[in-house]
């Protein structure tokens, strides 16, 4: 199964360029019909984690993917899943 990896430790305090990272990669998922996205925000204080949560649970984006996972062994990792 192919995925896309988003590492977000180089951007971490740049809110503007998360944003757009994180659109990309769903756009570039789902033009490419990849079934996995691995977005790693890295450990930290979580507060990045926390907001990427919220962007993927904004109504607009929530509908292009199937569900989302946090890696139960990797606080810095989560997973997107979608159906195509």
């Amino acid at each position: 199964m192919s995925k896309l990896k988003l590492d977000l430790h180089d951007i971490y305090n740049k809110s503007g360029l998360i944003d757009k990272a994180l659109n990309d990669v769903i756009s570039d998922a789902i033009d490419k019909k990849i079934k996995l996205v691995e977005i790693i925000p890295g450990k930290g204080s979580g507060q990045l984690k926390k907001k990427i949560i919220r962007f993927l649970q904004q109504a607009h984006i929530k509908n292009k993917y199937h569900r989302i996972d946090k890696d139960s062994k990797n606080f810095g990792r989560i997973f997107v899943h979608f159906k195509h």
